[in-house]
């Protein structure tokens, strides 16, 4: 069997490897080829399409989920211990008294992971089973997705979703077009469209003719770059060359055509189709406090062996000096020496103080974990009624960490916007119209306002006043500026029968034709050279004579049309930076319109201008016989017909501006106010153009009008001078970057600063390396060093200057970015600055990045569920954030923090006495607590009371948590739960151990009770229970938030206590089973005696002191809390209201215009050449 080995993946900047061959309607010539895998083993090359996103299958989950598992240091150690307890000779406790719990934990966690894999493959099995049209024979078969091979022909129709990534062989449509929808995958909802090669456009009209095919495709192995192709399809003799415009990738959904035809290039198994490759694999995502809790269990680890490896050396030595003073007892030590007994005693002790580590903590642990997890789902607040989805947590072990995000990942499309394109206002001959004019409350019944469109919500032009001007007619700059959104555009329509549908390139170009369409100018139907409206009631046919294309540097499409009457006028739109300055003269009107622009740029509208001329029929001439003969030009045919198109659009005269509203979700700009006061920075990273990105980063707040905004040329001109100045970007310090930006900029304050790039320019920095391996040099010039292991360095060095500088701004927006370069930039914050990140979508395309990201959240948006079903969290609107992460968050981290620390706690105090008491009995490890107290001290006595903290505890309500966002800091900066607090709380416990056991036995050394109590088991009972209420009420004195439970709570520990000690302390326990039930009715003895009671008080009193004098002393010195100083400074200091006006002044950023935002160039030729028009008699179909 033949064997190829797959080329490896092309980095950016290298000649990318042609060894990957695609034949036609043959399978078994790609059966033949494997490719290399795991050790000797090797898999197919050429993969199936059924997609495998789960973990685990039948064989691989229990070694894999265990492997997973002991990545715990703690559950290695309680495997050590157990092992410890099979040895008769050093075992305190039989081994299955620790093997039971443990088993239970690794079985919750083991279940939790299955739960959730198990939602994996119903997923998978779910995509894998759609329905698709394969070729087999000389006919289409229906057959489920995974049943497609590479090499075969596939049959879409409209609005399916494509399967696989195809390469179009033909369509439905006019010379082969077919038109997308890459919402999944670039999160942009405007059509793209791709066009078949002409040669398998006319030659494969049907079945026989798919079934006869045998091309070849040669072409770059699978790769994640979704914008590029380059390959070759070899065909009866001849080479035709093919590029990103001829493939439709998987995910993409077909819109406006009825039929197209694909073969199947990449597939999906091994992640060979482009989206697949970009979407990441599955990551075992730990906390920071699971990271230093595993810290911690390897210093208390050693703390205990050392501990025992102390207490074992005394114990040699006093049993040597114990045989010497007592030789009668020599029988008893015939078989073992000193130095025996110390190396036994080493092992008891490591056992007997084994449970300082105790297994309930993290049974506990995934409790608390799981009821926080249901009291965000359970929020009420988060609850999204007009869809009636809840918010969903679908990870339980992450609750704590949403207190500690500091940096967001934020999709646009979809996550910050509704997706829907709204004409709000417009300025006519100087005069505004819309909203907030004054004219717009009166709605007279039957005026025809709204119109309605399929799969989207009625659109109202809410100026009656307006309608009422185009209803009359008398006014003829407002009836050219109606016409032109009419007749100026790419929009195709298609009339079924009882409505019109419009498809539009361009969201705002289709909001613009239903504006005008909605004001009685309704854009009917075209041709290749003519165009049909309805113009209040009179349908006219208007001679298209050329269009004049966009491009993003022309900012703008014109159209040139012959009217009924003869006369010849040209309609442009487009940014008033390039309309205003193409004016005949600049009059009132003008300068009232440029005011409008203003308002409505302050208002964070998307404007354009539009403007027209008439044309005489001898220009025209002129124009059109040049125009002409530059279309058919071998060189330089773009340059000149933009020469020709600027000489045209001269001389215009301006007939308005319109202003659209991209619907923001409800309170996005509220939310990223308030996480921006709790020092959350949020980024933008998205596959949409720079322009509509700044546009929504304006509109929601994330962008101010007082900040300086730096874009692609001016980081680099700063990262370079960085480097020219200081010749090393490791220099001292930690934000190099920043520092220098300030000396360079010292007039604009830090947090004022944002940054702007594409992502073109991010793929130069996170592949440096790849770039200087190659020996292509750097994007940067003045980057060089000689040597591959410096090339390296300074790879990583520019990496960690432009994140230090980054994340010196208040903003970063990255457009035009794949979904893996979303994953590779959260992959850097995380990587350098070590902060925890949270990334938010709702696409396909967000997938990557939620994986990788510390935190993931899901929008249950319109694109599917393929981000919610990756995500740790489900939400179903962005605003939910700050509910999730200011108020949730911080109530889990500090929930979480304060269960860690007296937990801790009560095991140092209740434990550290054993040590105590081997001083005092000849160091042989012998219990001082009854059995039972051990076994249950960390089960019932003091579990209740710490639980009911863990999941109950405030500091301040939801209501305040949100009013003082700054209080989520805390968790950023670690301050409740750190090696400082281990450290006091570990000096707590000490103290707390030393005071109970030393009074109990000063009070026992020379004195009795009335009862005659002085015995060792009385003095366990004392001691355990001055242990036990010091810690009780430690946890009384720190607890904020009271409720019914955490009272109920603190009295069950009581009565349990009371409880079990006579149950396991009984005479007829004792009778029944003497080895087990060891303390015969030794609490009741105890507890009856007054002078018992008086020490057990002494104790509690003098435990208590040392917090009681900490709060007093903080108190005295007035050390405001933080809570007490954000109060202070909100009366002091008030923020100001939230509003959505920007006050950009004129000209700032150039950002007015957004006509180009998403649309794509090539339109006006399609129209032009006919391409995209069907016949009207009978319309070309494929078979």
């Amino acid at each position: 069997m033949a064997e190829q080995d797959p080329a490896p993946g092309c980095p950016r900047g290298k000649q990318p490897a042609f060894t990957w061959e695609v034949r036609a309607n043959d399978r078994s010539f790609h059966r033949q080829f494997r490719r290399k895998s795991a050790l000797c083993l090797s898999k197919r090359k050429y993969s199936g399409n059924a997609i495998r996103t789960a973990k685990y299958n039948l064989l691989t989950f229990l070694p894999l989920n265990l492997y997973e598992q002991f990545h715990r240091v703690a559950n290695v150690y309680f495997v050590f211990v157990i092992l410890l307890q099979t040895f008769p000779e050093i075992s305190t406790l039989p081994w299955y008294t620790l093997l039971f719990p443990l088993s239970c934990l690794l079985i919750i966690r083991g279940l939790r992971d299955l739960v959730d894999d198990i939602g994996r493959h119903r997923s998978d099995r779910s995509i894998n089973s759609r329905p698709c049209e394969i070729l087999a024979g000389r006919r289409f078969r229906w057959q489920k997705w995974r049943d497609i091979c590479v090499g075969d022909i596939v049959r879409l129709r409209k609005d399916s979703v494509v399967p696989a990534d195809l390469l179009l062989l033909c369509s439905s449509e006019p010379s082969s077009l077919c038109y997308v929808e890459t919402a999944d995958i670039d999160g942009e909802t405007n059509l793209k469209f791709r066009q078949a090669l002409l040669v398998t456009h006319q030659e494969l009209g049907s079945e026989e003719s798919m079934a006869a095919f045998d091309g070849r495709v040669t072409c770059e192995e699978p790769n994640s770059r979704m914008h590029t192709f380059t390959g070759t399809l070899r065909w009866r003799g001849r080479a035709h060359a093919l590029d990103g415009e001829r493939i439709l990738l998987r995910g993409c959904r077909l819109r406006n055509t009825d039929l197209c035809y694909g073969l199947v290039l990449y597939a999906g198994q091994w992640f060979d189709s482009k989206i697949m490759r970009n979407c990441g694999k599955i990551k075992r995502k730990k906390t920071k406090l699971d990271h230093l809790m595993d810290r911690l269990v390897v210093v208390i680890f050693l703390v205990l062996l050392v501990t025992s490896l102390g207490l074992a050396v005394a114990s040699g030595f006093w049993a040597r000096t114990f045989q010497e003073k007592h030789g009668y007892l020599a029988a008893l030590y015939k078989h073992t020496s000193p130095a025996q007994q110390a190396f036994l005693n080493f092992w008891g002790f490591t056992i007997l103080l084994s449970v300082i580590i105790p297994m309930s903590m993290y049974i506990t642990f995934e409790f608390i974990y799981l009821v926080n997890s249901c009291f965000i789902s359970w929020d009420l607040e988060m609850y999204y009624g007009a869809k009636d989805i809840p918010a969903e947590a679908r990870s339980t072990s992450l609750s704590d960490q949403l207190g500690q995000v500091e940096y967001i990942f934020s999709d646009k499309t979809g996550t910050l916007t509704q997706n829907i394109m709204t004409f709000k206002k417009c300025c006519v001959n100087g005069t505004i119209y819309g909203p907030g004019t004054g004219r717009e409350d009166k709605q007279p019944p039957g005026s025809g306002l709204t119109w309605g469109h399929p799969g989207q919500q009625k659109s109202d032009v809410c100026d009656v006043t307006l309608l009422e001007a185009a209803q009359r007619d008398d006014n003829p700059v407002l009836r050219e500026f109606l016409r032109l959104l009419a007749l100026c555009h790419t929009v195709m329509v298609e009339d079924r029968g009882d409505q019109l549908v419009y498809q539009a390139a361009s969201p705002d170009e289709e909001a613009l034709v239903m504006a005008a369409r909605s004001l009685g100018y309704v854009f009917l139907s075209r041709t290749q050279d003519t165009i049909t409206i309805r113009e209040l009631g009179r349908t006219r046919t208007y001679e298209v004579l050329a269009m004049l294309d966009f491009n993003s540097d022309r900012k703008r499409m014109s159209v040139l049309v012959r009217d009924p009457q003869g006369t010849i006028r040209l309609y442009t739109k487009g940014a008033d930076t390039v309309i205003l300055q193409r004016l005949r003269r600049r009059g009132p009107n003008e300068t009232l319109t440029e005011r409008a622009l203003d308002r409505f740029a302050e208002e964070t509208l998307r404007t354009l201008c539009v403007a027209s001329r008439e044309v005489s029929e001898a220009e025209f001439r002129a124009w059109s016989r040049r125009h002409g003969e530059a279309a058919v030009l071998l060189r330089e045919r773009a340059q000149e017909l933009d020469r020709l198109y600027e000489e045209m659009e001269q001389n215009l005269q301006l007939l308005g501006a319109t202003a659209i509203e991209d619907k923001l979700q409800e309170g996005v700009p509220e939310t990223i106010q308030l996480l921006k006061l709790g020092n959350i920075k949020v980024w933008v990273l998205t596959g949409d153009k720079q322009e509509t990105a700044m546009n929504i980063g304006y509109a929601c707040r994330l962008l101010t009008d007082d900040m300086e905004i730096l874009e692609e040329k001016e980081v680099s001109d700063i990262l370079q001078a960085y480097w020219d100045s200081n010749n090393n970007l490791s220099g001292g310090g930690d934000a190099p970057c920043s520092r220098h930006l300030s000396q360079q900029r010292p007039e604009a304050p830090c947090h004022k600063r944002a940054i702007v790039i594409s992502g073109d320019f991010l793929d130069k920095i996170l592949h440096t390396g790849e770039v200087l391996k190659e020996k292509k040099g750097w994007p940067w010039p003045w980057l060089c060093r000689d040597g591959p292991e410096a090339s390296q360095d300074q790879g990583g060095l520019v990496e960690k200057a432009f994140v230090e500088l980054a994340t010196s701004c208040q903003a970063v927006i990255c457009c035009r970015v794949t979904p893996k370069q979303k994953a590779l930039m959260v992959q850097l914050v995380k990587k350098h600055k070590r902060a925890i990140t949270l990334a938010i979508g709702d696409g396909a395309n967000d997938v990557n990045m939620i994986k990788t990201a510390d935190i993931g959240v899901g929008i249950s948006g319109l694109e599917g569920l393929q981000a919610v079903q990756c995500s740790d969290y489900a939400l179903a609107q962005f605003s939910f954030l700050q509910r999730l992460l200011l108020v949730h968050g911080r109530w889990n981290y500090l929930r979480v923090c304060k269960f860690l620390r007296y937990f801790f706690y009560k095991t140092f105090a209740g434990l550290l006495a054993q040590v105590w008491f081997a001083f005092h009995s000849g160091f042989t490890a012998q219990p001082l607590y009854e059995g039972w107290f051990i076994a249950l001290y960390n089960i019932f006595y003091t579990a209740y009371p710490v639980l009911s903290v863990g999941l109950l505890e405030q500091d301040v309500s939801a209501k305040k948590s949100l009013e003082f966002p700054e209080l989520y800091m805390v968790g950023q900066q670690d301050e409740l739960f750190n090696y400082r607090v281990f450290g006091v709380t570990l000096l707590h416990g000490v103290g707390t151990s030393l005071i109970s056991f030393y009074i109990a036995l000063w009070a026992f050394e020379d004195h009795v009770g009335t009862k005659a109590v002085g015995d060792y088991e009385s003095f366990s009972v004392t001691v355990a229970l001055s242990v036990l209420l010091s810690v009780l009420v430690e946890i009384v004195l720190d607890t904020q938030h009271w409720t019914v439970l955490s009272f109920l709570m603190i009295t069950a520990s009581l009565l349990l206590f009371c409880l079990f000690s006579f149950l396991t302390q009984s005479a007829d326990a004792f009778r029944i089973a003497p080895a087990i039930f060891r303390f015969p009715d030794a609490s009741w003895n105890a507890l009856t005696d007054p002078y018992v009671l008086l020490v057990v008080l002494l104790s509690l009193v003098v435990s208590t002191l040392p917090s009681l004098t900490v709060r007093a002393f903080r108190a005295i010195l007035g050390r405001a809390s933080r809570q007490q100083k954000i109060h202070l400074k909100a009366r002091r200091d008030p923020e100001p209201p939230v509003e959505l006006r920007s006050h950009v002044p004129r000209g700032s950023f150039c950002r007015r215009s957004s006509y180009a935002f998403s649309h794509q160039e090539g339109y006006a030729g399609l129209i032009t050449r006919g391409d995209s028009l069907r016949a009207r008699a009978s319309p070309k179909q494929c078979c």
